[in-house]
């Protein structure tokens, strides 16, 4: 298999890394909100892992929300146990980039979260995003509870219409059950704080999510 095929296609148990026991170090502190990466977080909370291409963009768009109040980039929704960075690129771990988004729901609402995870990345190009290829950029929302699975999926079949109407083809984002989340390395987290100018592939389609809210800068 070539290195091509490989990144485009998710690998097996068989096939997988096996990675390592060993956790990743994480910061004590978010670099812009203040608040702790690690649970417990303050209540009331709830978590939601969204995976929209090369996660240092991704997480900016959540930490500049109004009600969030936390987030930290991580690997999700893969094999590999506590992988590496240069492991989830390998495309030998399954795993996605995903932001984790911990947010007060009394001060934003859920489908706030949804409009804003479909109207900044494009959900519809499978196993890329832009000129980022390969099984970790691909568009998928990791739910904590069935309500979350619902709304996601309503907000998917009513995005689906507005993006036919724009000429765009099928979605292909992944709505699971969120499983392991594992931290991604201390240089990662609030990245595009640290280098405003550094690099950032996030792009939307510019269709408008049926729910309203306005696309983040």
């Amino acid at each position: 298999m070539s290195l091509w095929s490989r990144k485009l296609e998710m690998p097996t148990p068989e096939t997988a890394l096996p990675g390592r026991d060993m956790e990743m170090p994480v910061p004590p502190v978010h670099e812009v909100l203040g608040g702790s990466l690690t649970p417990p977080f303050a209540a009331p909370s709830e978590r939601i892992v969204f995976g929209m291409g090369c996660f240092w963009g991704a997480e900016r768009v959540f930490w500049q929300t109004p009600g969030v109040l936390t987030t930290a980039v991580g690997y999700s929704a893969g094999l590999t146990r506590n992988p590496t960075y240069e492991e989830v690129c390998s495309g030998l771990t399954g795993h996605n980039e995903v932001v984790l988004v911990i947010y007060n729901p009394e001060a934003v609402d859920f489908s706030n979260m949804l409009t804003l995870f479909w109207e900044n990345h494009d959900p519809t190009q499978g196993m890329r995003q832009g000129n980022d290829i390969g099984t970790q950029y691909r568009s998928g929302i990791y739910v904590s509870n069935e309500q979350q699975r619902s709304l996601s999926e309503s907000s998917r079949a009513e995005f689906q219409k507005a993006l036919n109407g724009a000429g765009y083809g099928a979605i292909t984002t992944e709505i699971l059950s969120e499983d392991d989340f594992y931290y991604a390395e201390h240089y990662h987290q609030q990245y595009l704080y640290k280098v405003p100018n550094g690099y950032c592939g996030l792009g939307g389609t510019g269709v408008v999510c049926p729910t309203g809210i306005a696309l983040t800068d």
